[in-house]
């Protein structure tokens, strides 16, 4: 047919709209004989055109050959080039795939004919880097990159307009639902195709009543993962590149975002309120408005549904097509996602993400309690949040917590007793959990203690009664009553009731749920999953005043980091971003108050587990008794430094008590220094061994201080990292790391200043659980005390039983220090620290004077040590170190094999490093890649951190009495986080 250069597409006119078909050789033809370009050519994936990469033999770059659809029209290829040209101009930091131009100007492009009629071929630019497709997990910073995309891309093409714009394509979603009504007939499966049409009806209905005031202009219209190119060598991906405008159309404005929101919500991990920070970013730039929110998740529904059953249709009249036969079962996972909750929550949820979100309308307030003869007084609270003391010990855990306090505390003589409207409990929380639980309630539970008359509360309808159930509506909502399936209601379906008016008698001991929903909307489950709360939240209204009790108003702003951030040293950083808020502990889980449980994975500050019971009643106890300094006299102090002496060998038997490590370390130099008389000391580079000024001086981990090597005073003198691993040398040729550090011993010596101390953790702890080679502290050690210096080890990490097979660092390096500088584990989170030396070298501190601690070693301090030692013995956590910390090392080694970004699994017992490169050759730092990882694990219910010079290495220390099960789950969620995010550009 003859190429008419001023029409445009009309979707609905044609029975498809199949790609060309033209092979690669047939591609290289025609951009030699009509574009003057001799390359190679590689075919792409389309769904209606034919693309090509085309690599030129005089070995200029790449390029792409669009050979366009037969069905589109010149003026719509011209309209495509133009936008893409004013995109560029507006945004040179975006790069876009504009038509290659020839010296005047000119697009290079030319009409060849096609089996199917003549159609538009030209030249684009490539843009290198790969597109976003694929399982691949979207971080957050690459979702909200999305939508800043496309807000810059709608804003740019806000006033643009072209004869070629005025197409009808069956992307355009004011067309979605006539695509649905034409092509579901292609959903061979009964069951989706019914859903898919359901919720097309439904979103349809939605824009319907929005549709006049949604404004109308240009849009790309294809802003998806397909399309958005990567920022060639960024880590995790994010995208830079806008590629393909054949979609080019005008529409409503807000569709631009609704159709790159539907293309996120197939990857791996990606759920509905993982897209919200694209909301969040398109409004920044470019503000929806109140009606745009209103209708963007009805049009992430439509989108979602119209690639459903176009993406069928394609496939059945385009058999060659794999591109399109690919992308089936993807299209229908983002349909699942996209109807994965209500339209209305979600719409709820956009609207608080762009700020346009209003607070629900109070209920009405009741005519008559509906609990006949049962007052507020006579009802008593049940708290079951993170922070209630109910929940102490675990308890949390435990089948049937709530009924079981519920039935204390109508022991008590309570008529009733209620649970709290949209408080999360964390009596619903499982230990181990790779998704957020429900926990939010979106209604009011109640247990009873006497008979009772359930009264209707004001005038109403009935709209279900049966055994167990009634529903009755009023002032717009509908009051839900869920009883034992034993209670019949009084009352008839179909019926009025009056205030007051008796709907049925309840016995003693039974329970209740009460709800109460807006009218017409969804049917809400008790109870919710905090990510979506605040959108089901807002479809529901607090029932307490109903029975007499206080509604719990509006939600407090969540400003507590903002507050923290205001009067908090921000040198005081904090794990995460956007950190959940932790506000209990137990065991080896941290429990956040949304009423989720995370594995703690990297504190070794509590060796024996959060909220240990021993160690709270022991300083209750002490607490009600005496705390005070050290002078004074009394037995907690003698028998703990007692103990903790008797577990180092000889001839360490004198103890000092402190508050921290880096007040150990501290003390530990001044020891050395004071008893040699020497102020120079020798350090390992990539330690850390606090923040004191001594500390921090011989401190020399870039992660923690990026100029630690050139800012050292110059009484500090450092040795190579004998690290075996990433090291200068090597594996075996770690060797060599001893005589090295000898050497310098020696030097310093031969110079005049010989070291009065060598320091050294005994095994890297920030360094990522690294051992130290076979016999270097030995060498070491000899050679520090041949020159009169003293040994320091900085045990604060590793000590107290991590390592498994030794309480001591140093045992691993058969050595005995002349200082030991222990603290963390010694008060399982109590501040406690300690230097344990030779009574010979204690008593040379007195050439400096005294020392004193106002807190370290007080009664408190001094039973706390006690509990954590007796502990550790009577629970056998150096055992477990041993038996759970092998299996875990095991399962990270399995994990390595499979992973290419695994370089090494580090460490001992249940301090290992596993740590993650780019290259196993080369072993460049995976430093973003780790700290993607992290933000991943979090999501998955793990809490863990990278460390090292190059933070690129989880940090693998969790409470020593971490089990099986908890160290298996932390295996299967990095197996999982690793895929997800394994990089396929």
């Amino acid at each position: 047919m003859p190429h008419d250069e001023h029409r445009t597409v009309d979707f609905f006119a044609r029975d498809a709209l199949p790609a060309p078909e033209v092979t690669a050789a047939q591609a290289e033809r025609i951009a030699a004989r009509h574009l003057g370009v001799t390359a190679r050519a590689t075919a792409l994936g389309s769904q209606q055109d034919a693309n090509f990469l085309l690599c030129p033999d005089d070995g200029t770059g790449p390029v792409i050959l669009k050979i366009a659809n037969p069905a589109f029209g010149l003026v719509e290829i011209e309209a495509q080039d133009t936008a893409a040209d004013l995109i560029a101009e507006a945004h040179p930091e975006l790069r876009i795939a504009t038509v290659l131009r020839h010296s005047d100007d000119s697009p290079r492009c030319a009409t060849v004919h096609t089996g199917d009629g003549p159609a538009v071929v030209r030249l684009l630019r490539y843009l290198p880097g790969g597109s976003l497709t694929g399982p691949r997990h979207l971080s957050p910073a690459a979702v909200a990159a999305m939508g800043t995309i496309a807000a810059k891309v709608s804003t740019a093409l806000r006033d643009f307009h072209h004869r070629g714009l005025d197409r009808i394509l069956q992307w355009d979603l004011r067309h979605a639902p006539r695509v649905v009504a034409a092509l579901a007939q292609y959903v061979d499966e009964p069951d989706r195709r019914t859903a898919v049409q359901a919720a097309t009806a439904e979103a349809g209905a939605r824009i319907q009543d929005l549709a006049d005031a949604l404004p109308s202009q240009a849009v790309h219209l294809d802003l998806t993962d397909d399309n958005l190119i990567r920022s060639p060598g960024a880590r995790p991906p994010l995208p830079d590149g806008v590629i393909d405008f054949g979609d080019l159309t005008t529409t409503w404005a807000v569709s631009e975002l609704a159709v790159s929101l539907s293309s996120m919500l197939h990857h791996d991990g990606v759920e509905p309120h993982h897209v919200l920070p694209a909301v969040r970013a398109f409004h920044a730039l470019r503000p929806l408005s109140a009606e745009e929110a209103e209708a963007l998740w009805p049009l992430v529904v439509l989108r979602a549904a119209g690639l459903v059953v176009s993406g069928r249709h394609q496939a059945r009249v385009d058999e060659d097509n794999t591109y399109a036969k690919a992308a089936l079962e993807r299209e229908w996972r983002v349909f699942e996602q996209a109807t994965r909750l209500p339209q209305e929550v979600m719409t709820h949820l956009v609207k608080e993400a762009a700020g346009l979100a209003t607070a629900p309308a109070a209920a009405h307030p009741p005519q008559h309690a509906l609990l006949r003869g049962v007052a507020a007084a006579d009802i008593a609270l049940l708290d079951l949040s993170a922070d209630a003391d109910s929940t102490d010990h675990g308890a949390w855990l435990r089948p049937g917590v709530e009924d079981r306090l519920a039935a204390r505390a109508l022991e008590t003589g309570a008529a009733a007793v209620a649970t709290r409207y949209a408080q999360a409990r964390l009596t619903r929380a499982p230990a181990l959990s790779a998704e957020s639980p429900a926990t939010v309630p979106t209604g009011v539970d109640l247990w009873l203690g006497r008979d009772v008359v359930a009264q209707a509360p004001a005038e109403g309808e009935v709209l279900a009664a049966a055994p167990g159930l009634l529903k009755i509506a009023h002032g717009g909502r509908v009051l839900t009553l869920t009883m034992p399936a034993t209670v019949t209601p009084r009352v008839r379906t179909g019926s009025a009731v009056h205030a007051g008016e008796d709907l049925a008698e309840v016995p003693a001991g039974a329970s209740l749920h009460i709800a109460l929903l807006d009218s017409g909307g969804p049917a809400a489950p008790r109870l919710v999953r905090p990510e979506y709360a605040a959108g089901w939240l807002a479809l529901t209204a607090d029932p307490a005043p109903l029975i007499g009790l206080p509604a719990a108003g509006p939600a407090r702003p969540d400003d507590l980091l903002q507050r923290r951030e205001a009067v908090f040293a921000p040198v005081q950083e904090h794990y995460y971003a956007h950190p959940p808020r932790i506000e209990r502990g137990w065991r080896h889980h941290l429990l956040s108050a949304d009423g989720r449980s995370y594995l703690d994975i990297v504190n070794n500050v509590t060796p024996l587990g959060h909220a240990h019971p021993r160690v709270e009643q022991a300083v209750a106890r002490q607490l009600r008794r005496l705390n005070t300094n050290s002078r004074f006299h009394y037995a907690s102090v003698v028998e703990f430094t007692e103990r903790l002496a008797g577990l180092l060998p000889e001839p360490l038997d004198t103890v000092f008590l402190v508050n921290s490590g880096s007040e150990a370390v501290d003390l530990g130099l001044r020891l050395a220094i004071g008893a040699t008389g020497r102020h120079d000391v020798v350090a390992l580079r990539e330690a850390y061994h606090g923040w004191t000024y001594a500390s921090d001086a011989v401190s020399t981990s870039l992660q923690d201080n990026p100029n630690a090597l050139a800012t050292r005073p110059d009484w500090v003198h450092t040795v190579d990292s004998p690290n075996p691993y990433r090291g200068r040398h090597r594996g075996a040729d770690a060797a060599r790391y001893a005589p090295e550090a000898v050497a310098v011993i020696d030097e310093l010596a031969a110079s005049g200043r010989p070291a009065g101390a060598f320091v050294s953790e005994t095994f890297y702890g920030n360094a990522g659980g690294v051992a130290l080679p076979d016999g270097y502290l030995a060498e070491v050690y000899a050679a520090v005390r041949r020159h009169g210096g003293v040994t320091v080890a900085d045990e604060v990490q590793v000590g107290y039983g991590r390592l498994g097979h030794w309480f001591w660092g140093f045992e691993q390096q058969g050595v005995v220090p002349d200082v030991v500088c222990v603290a963390k584990a010694m008060g399982n989170g109590h501040p406690l620290g300690a230097v344990i030396t030779s009574r010979a070298l204690a008593d040379r501190y007195r050439d400096q004077g005294y020392f004193f601690s106002s807190t370290g070693g007080s009664p408190v301090s001094s039973v706390v040590g006690l509990s954590v030692l007796d502990t550790l013995r009577d629970e056998d956590l150096q055992g477990n170190a041993v038996r759970v910390g092998g299996r875990l090392k095991g399962l990270l080694e399995e994990l390595a094999s499979r992973h290419a970004v695994v370089g090494a699994v580090h460490g001992s017992g249940l301090y290992l490093g596993l740590e993650l490169v780019r290259d196993r050759g080369t072993l460049e730092p995976a430093t973003e890649e780790t700290a993607e990882l992290c933000d991943r694990l979090l999501d998955l219910g793990v809490i863990v951190q990278p460390t090292g010079d190059h933070l690129n290495i989880l940090k693998i220390k969790p409470p020593l009495c971490i089990d099986a099960d908890a160290v298996d789950f932390f295996a299967a969620m990095l197996d999982r986080a690793l895929t997800e995010l394994a990089d396929e550009g």
